[in-house]
């Protein structure tokens, strides 16, 4: 009975394992017809499927080259192992059709990937390599012909990197802090790696105390024991940030430097003005703006000159103020002169008084993040503390005061205010977008109707608009193209603002030109503009781009972008700058490197300069002579007034040959966008807000270069590597690299596409060293390597340490 029990169950187990093996042959018979592509089923016939000699992605494996957790930033790679269906290897050199796919889960970020046939002894290894730079959760993806090798999806976490100094901020900053005595102010930390990810959740106790804040008293020589001023620091860890609390107990004005293991953060320096009973003073001057608020000062130098020739236009409300009594003279001020300084919310004014009541204006500065504040000890005549004004435009004007910090506080309270509170750009970006939209809150955001004609935009677009008020302008618009029946969801409207955003800044059209034909691509009024181009046309420009920042204060999808670059110059004057020789290296570099470097540099007394401008027509016949200041002709330009002369000469090309075309822009864009809110940035912060960050993309990078040479492994392998590393890069250094190849951070508007002459990629003779570039020519000059990780290291090597200068070699 026994041996009759056995022979059932052993029959039991040879018909399970016959029905096991007959459904695997019909599994594998269904699997072979199924595939009806020749090029993954190849030369495999049924007898193969039977068998098991296939390619199987549930036999394949995945093996990782790193342990958990990793930091983001390193060049990382795993391994993926090829087996036939019967557990042989399967020779990866032959086509598979190996799909690999990174993505940041919360970010929906791809991560580029290279593929690399490891050459092992049945070299059925695929080695895939990738670079990430944001922290966070990825999904790995790993497909064969659509279905997931083995365990696929796979996830991965990606930590912040090590705290770096140069990264970390400190939010709400501002360059002098007024506090008060003995009371505790909290500074907010933000840490940041190399990559611009928070820090903060992984930092431990231990790392909190590397941060350390030195305070010194402002003086020429401060004594030693001065600078052991008692301060309480105390460093507290929020999800987000670090707390740094402080407290000082004594008065007066200090340099403070916050450092991250003995290195400064990226805004770590600044100036700290502690008082007291003062400190109700300060908010009574503010509080109450309609009162004459003024100080007593001494005038003690002004760097240069002084004089209306410096003096910016008067943006005042005083009417009985006259311009300076040495009106196109060159006065050095050569000793200290009772003056008076007047603050308002919108400028300091230094001013004297000829005769002891007329007042004499002598400089005017506007109350923004321009005008910088440098202190001093006091002075050598009075014993007052001195204070050097400077806005980089005009020459720094050295003051002493009784009260120095009481004049500072209520100036560096009024900036708080216009700015809301804080110097760092996405601060003052959020600003400028809150109170833009509360300008315009009680206008109506209804609809109004553009019917625009493609094949005259600008004239179109002049007809439909040339009756809107100001109401008007800040409402929704809905564009209709003529002859196209499209219903405006978004789409005809962005396109609006692009083809005639297009339209107005093309050079061809002659509204705007260019000084050169440089690679920025930058856009300036036009001073011999046509005719029949009106001055009305530079009022709509301005309008077009306060509209397109008003929309972008909406935020979502009314965000608009202005497809313009413009010149520094022309940004300034945006602002309400002054121009200076520097801005030429910008605007028209072919200008400052043959005529403004060799004045600097050289010695102009036996050149017969002259402060006067000639001016030529296009046949080279000189049709006048423009002097640059009163009885200009006459004046020689000497090595002592040289820099003058060039500050004029820039004051003249680019602000006074085209002051009708400015005035007529800021007219329509002060509608929308008032003055003092364009203000609160600087030229490089204006064109970011305007025009946005300038993304380079990498498709189109990699659409428009040209390939120069190379061996087979260079083209196949080098520069498929390339374009991986590319791919990974931060905005940041796409910039970089771009600069290091063409002199410039920035694409003219149209992209890699319209570089003169194209971006190049040359194959040079070398090995395994750093990566070259011609400035001049738009060339990279990209060596040879055996691994991925050894281009990615040189050329991150090269861009980081080469990316200013020409021809680097």
């Amino acid at each position: 009975m026994f041996y009759v029990i056995g022979g059932i169950t052993v029959s039991i187990i040879a018909f399970v394992f016959t029905i096991k093996f007959l459904c695997e042959l019909a599994a594998r018979v269904v699997s072979f017809l199924q595939n009806e592509d020749p090029g993954r089923r190849g030369d495999r016939s049924i007898y193969d499927y039977v068998r098991g000699n296939y390619l199987d992605p549930r036999s394949c494996k995945v093996s990782w080259d790193w342990k958990e957790p990793q930091e983001v930033g390193q060049t990382m790679s795993f391994r993926v192992q090829l087996f036939y269906k019967n557990g042989q290897p399967f020779p990866a050199r032959r086509p598979v059709g190996l799909r690999v796919n990174i993505t940041h889960i919360e970010l929906a970020l791809d991560i580029p990937v290279t593929q690399e046939v490891v050459q092992e002894p049945e070299s059925n290894v695929v080695k895939v390599t990738f670079t990430v730079r944001k922290a966070g959760r990825y999904e790995v993806a790993v497909k064969l012909g659509g279905l997931n090798v083995a365990y696929s999806p796979y996830y991965k976490i990606f930590q912040p990197g090590m705290v770096v100094p140069s990264k970390t901020k400190i939010a709400y900053h501002f360059s002098t802090l007024v506090l008060t005595y003995g009371l505790q102010h909290t500074l907010q930390i933000e840490p940041r790696d190399e990559y611009g990810n928070p820090t903060s959740n992984s930092v431990s106790l231990v790392d909190e105390a590397n941060y350390s804040v030195h305070i010194h008293p402002v003086r020429d020589l401060p004594s030693t024991h001065e600078l052991g001023i008692h301060t309480a620091v105390s460093c507290i860890k929020q999800q987000c940030h670090v707390l740094l609390r402080l407290t000082l107990k004594k008065k007066g004005c200090f340099r403070a430097r916050i450092t991250y293991r003995d290195q400064s953060l990226s805004n770590g320096e600044f100036d700290i003005i502690v008082l007291s009973g003062e400190k109700s003073c300060v908010e009574k001057n503010v509080s109450t703006p309609g009162i004459s608020i003024y100080f007593e000062a001494y005038l003690y130098s002004t760097g240069n000159y002084s004089g209306s020739p410096w003096q910016r236009p008067s943006v005042g409300d005083e009417e009985d103020e006259h311009d300076s009594p040495v009106e196109g003279q060159l006065e050095k001020v050569k000793k200290p002169k009772k003056v008076y300084c007047y603050i308002s919310p919108k400028q300091l004014s230094v001013k004297e008084f000829y005769l002891k009541i007329i007042p004499w204006r002598l400089f005017t500065f506007r109350v923004c993040p321009g005008t910088k504040f440098t202190y001093h000890g006091p002075d050598p005549n009075h014993k007052y503390l001195t204070l050097v004004v400077d806005d980089g435009i005009q020459p720094p004007v050295e003051l002493s005061c009784k009260d120095r910090n009481i004049m500072a506080a209520t100036f560096i309270r009024f900036l708080h205010k216009n700015i809301g509170g804080s110097e760092t750009f996405q601060d003052k970006v959020s600003f400028f977008q809150r109170e833009l939209r509360h300008i315009h809150s009680k206008r109506p955001r209804t609809k109004t109707c553009l019917k625009i004609s493609r094949h005259s935009i600008l004239d179109s677009s002049l007809k439909a608009t040339r009756n809107f008020s100001v109401s008007d302008w800040s409402k929704n618009f809905e564009v209709v193209f003529q002859d196209e029946e499209a219903l405006d969801w978004g789409g005809p409207r962005r396109e609006w603002f692009e083809l005639v955003c297009k339209t107005l800044f093309d050079t061809n059209n002659q509204l705007f030109t260019r000084f050169s034909d440089n690679n920025q691509g930058l856009v300036h009024p036009n001073a011999e503009r046509p005719p029949h181009l009106r001055l009305k046309m530079y009022e709509f420009a301005g309008r077009v781009v306060g509209k397109c920042l008003y929309e972008s204060a909406l935020g979502g999808a009314y965000k608009q972008l202005v497809r313009a670059r413009f010149t520094r110059s022309f940004l300034a004057q945006i602002i309400g700058l002054r121009m200076n020789y520097k801005y030429f290296e910008t605007d028209d570099p072919e200008f400052y490197k043959t005529k403004v470097c060799f004045l600097l540099n050289n010695d102009v007394s036996e050149m017969d300069l002259v402060f006067a401008e000639e001016k030529y027509s296009k046949s080279g016949q000189l049709e006048k002579v423009v002097e640059l200041i009163s009885g200009g002709a006459q004046i020689a330009v000497t090595n002592e007034n040289k820099v003058h002369y060039l500050n004029l000469l820039a004051q003249y090309r680019l602000a006074t040959q085209v002051r009708d075309e400015v005035e007529h822009f800021l007219k329509g864009l002060n509608e929308l966008v008032p003055e003092n809110l364009l203000a609160i940035f600087d030229e490089n912060e204006l064109e970011l807000l305007m025009c946005g960050t300038g993304d380079i993309n990498v498709q189109d990078f990699k659409a428009h270069a040209v390939i120069v040479g190379g061996s087979w492994h260079f083209r196949e392998k080098v520069m498929k590597w390339f374009w991986a590393v590319v791919s990974s890069f931060t905005q940041e250094e796409l910039a970089r690299l771009l600069q290091f190849t063409t002199g410039s951070s920035q694409l003219p508007p149209g992209g890699f596409n319209t570089l003169c002459p194209s971006f190049q990629i040359i194959a040079a003779p070398t090995h395994s060293t750093l990566p070259t570039a011609h400035t001049c020519f738009n060339q990279l000059c990209l060596p040879t390597y055996d691994s991925y990780e050894e281009l990615h290291k040189l050329l991150k090597l090269a861009i980081s340490e080469g990316s200013e200068g020409f021809g680097m070699l």
